[in-house]
């Protein structure tokens, strides 16, 4: 039986590393008896083949001679003349179906010795697309904004997938090569460059990735071993992989070895998982906690953080490992999004049906993180979520937007387009001040007018069938197959469709008032002690009307913070037997921000708790109460001087 050789070398189990005297590579094809290494020039022309040789469990591993950083090459499989990319490149110069590039990861000077990473609580996610980000839609380009967003109160960029895909622009979601930074937004060490940049600010960086399945073009994986993809499952996206039938320890050690790679050769702070629901095994320890496990190690005791999404909602992945959990850090919550999505317009076709949009369900996702856990769920006539309780609220990822489902809304709207402009301006405050982590899809702070389309360039017979997918999927929401509108959705492979996704920040000054309601919210969140506070427990709330709740946040000592929220017509109360709304002893509440100031774009904000008139509560519109003290002349007070000392109160924005 063959031997493994030494690999004390590598650093990673697959691949093409420098080593002395040349190139060492090594690739798991088992249905192979012999893979060669051929190398390139630029012009594609061969210039040397070398052997590898087989060693057990179906790898195969050696030297090529005189291969320094820059080489190009592919592998030779057997007598096939095809030549096919490293199924672990790290650099793709001309796509998924040219050859791989041997790339130094140790050239770049690093600059964030410093960086201590990423937690889990105290943070706000900005989901980013790279190629529409900005107009240049380059790395480069996209790091000279970090800056800004840090002044906005981002704290962690959660970028889209990278890995490469065919194509001149796409969501990432198809890519193929797992190592290699796409071509499409400049090269290995502008994406360091970028998380550099952003470390210098103080953002941290995630990747979205995807472990449920590859793209259909590109994807070379089958030419290697046929045990990359399962027999006996499917997702709706492709073929699931392999992790836990025969032949699947490799792919697991590629899997797991790519986690670890994005943290340690690019200083990512985690990573965001995609549809984990799809990621299936069975096996005694699945290949989720495996992968966090990796993350985990990788960053050498920096912090990390992994979000999933998952649409069934499970909450196993981010319980511990002790309670039987993956030990994941965060989960998107959907819940909250479709319920704030009916709340701001009214509509509640397909998935959005099961949904009222009122009060008590902004409540509950306060207090509770997912609405459905395990209750009935008519829209797929089975039972949707797990128990939460227990949960962190910071383990709740919470969200207006964010890339599918502005591209589900009809013509790509965003939600500000869709609502009238006080309810999206008190949703944005319950968003941004609320206990779980929110997080921004690029250009919802500052209401860009740029839609964000489902976009994929692929060869004509492929496009073709995406784009009728793509027409089917949407027939789901009945507005949209309409005669009238179905011949407006907008064709993925079309580029104006790509282009038209591209940000202008010029709308940061035309949209200033919007901009400086999130500026000021994050602002709040961050610097305010009770809203910095987001404890299990320390947030309770109240029904107050069908389309009016209060939010009451517990600091110390008394000194807590109310979130008054009217999304319906100005409600009017003389008297109002809730507890919750009542000032701590000895206080009275003062407005510290309304997103109805003239400020935001709003039209005033009369006196809210009144002696006199009781609780008003504008029309449309969110109200943040802090306690003060009253003097001597209010009935029921004390004296001033009488308490002792209290932090300062929290600046008005008023």
């Amino acid at each position: 039986m063959p031997d493994r050789p030494r690999r004390h070398h590598r650093r990673l189990p697959v691949g093409a590393e420098l080593a002395p005297g040349g190139t060492h590579l090594r690739v798991w094809a088992p249905s192979r008896q012999r893979v060669r290494v051929r190398l390139e020039d630029a012009d594609g022309r061969e210039t040397a083949v070398h052997e590898l040789r087989l060693e057990s469990d179906g790898y195969h591993a050696g030297l090529a001679p005189g291969a320094g950083e820059g080489a190009r090459y592919r592998f030779l499989l057997d007598d096939d003349p095809q030549p096919y990319p490293d199924p672990a490149s790290r650099w793709q110069p001309e796509g998924p179906h040219g050859p791989s590039v041997v790339v130094d990861p140790q050239r770049y000077r690093w600059r964030d010795a410093g960086w201590a990473g990423v937690s889990r609580e105290g943070q706000v996610l900005y989901e980013m697309h790279v190629g529409t980000f900005t107009p240049e839609g380059t790395w480069t380009a996209a790091a000279a904004q970090l800056e800004e967003l840090a002044a906005l109160g981002v704290t962690i960029v959660e970028v889209m997938p990278v890995a490469d895909f065919p194509g001149r622009f796409g969501w990432g979601y198809d890519g193929v090569n797992l190592f290699a930074p796409t071509r499409l937004y400049g090269t290995p060490d502008d994406f360091r460059a970028f998380v550099d940049e952003a470390h210098r600010v103080g953002v941290g960086v995630i990747l979205d990735v995807v472990y449920n399945h590859l793209g259909p073009d590109g994807n070379h994986l089958g030419q290697f071993s046929p045990y990359y993809v399962s027999t006996t499952r499917s997702t709706e996206w492709g073929d699931p992989l392999n992790f836990d039938g025969e032949c699947s320890a490799p792919v697991r050690e590629l899997f797991v070895a790519n986690a670890g790679y994005w943290i340690e050769e690019f200083h990512l702070d985690g990573l965001r998982l995609d549809a984990t629901q799809a990621v299936y095994d069975d096996s005694p320890t699945h290949v989720l906690t495996e992968i966090g496990r990796r993350v985990r190690e990788a960053a050498g005791g920096r912090g990390t953080v992994i979000v999933n999404e998952n649409e069934p909602q499970e909450a196993w992945l981010v319980r511990s490992e002790a309670e039987g959990g993956c030990g994941l850090d965060m989960l998107w919550n959907d819940d909250w999004h479709h319920s704030a999505i009916v709340a701001l317009t009214g509509r509640d076709e397909a998935y959005y049906a099961p949904y009222r949009g009122d009060a008590q369900e902004f409540v509950s996702a306060a207090k509770h993180g997912f609405l459905y856990q395990g209750q009935t769920y008519y829209w797929q006539r089975q039972r949707r979520g797990t128990p939460a309780r227990g949960l962190a609220p910071a383990q709740f990822v919470h969200f207006l937007q964010n890339h599918d489902q502005v591209a589900n809304s009809t013509l790509g709207r965003r939600c500000h387009e869709m609502a009238s402009r006080g309810r999206f301006r008190a949703v944005t405050a319950v968003l941004l001040l609320g206990p779980q982590t929110p997080m921004l899809f690029q250009g919802q702070e500052f209401a860009s007018s740029a839609p964000f389309h489902y976009f994929a360039d692929h060869e004509p017979t492929l496009a073709a069938r995406v784009a009728e997918g793509r027409h089917a999927f949407m027939a789901q929401f009945a507005s949209a197959a309409t005669p009238e509108v179905r011949p407006l959705l907008p064709v993925p492979h079309d580029p104006a469709t790509f282009e038209r996704c591209k940000l202008d920040f010029a709308e940061r000054e035309r949209n200033a008032a919007v901009y400086a309601l999130h500026r000021d919210l994050l602002r709040l969140r961050r610097e305010d002690p009770c809203f910095a506070r987001r404890d299990a427990g320390t947030v309770d709330g109240a029904v107050l009307a069908d389309w009016a709740f209060v939010l009451r946040f517990f600091g110390v000592d008394g000194d807590d913070r109310l979130l008054v929220v009217n999304l319906g017509r100005q409600l009017h109360r003389p008297s109002c037997p809730e507890p919750l709304l009542a000032p701590p002893a000895g206080m009275r509440w003062r407005v510290v921000l309304s997103t109805e100031h003239p400020r935001y774009g709003g039209v005033g904000t009369p006196p809210v708790d009144s002696t006199e008139a009781g609780w008003q509560l504008p029309a449309e519109c969110a109200v943040v109460l802090a306690p003060e003290p009253v003097g001597d002349d209010h009935r029921g007070g004390v004296d001033r001087r009488a308490r002792p000392d209290r932090r300062a109160l929290p600046t008005p924005f008023t």
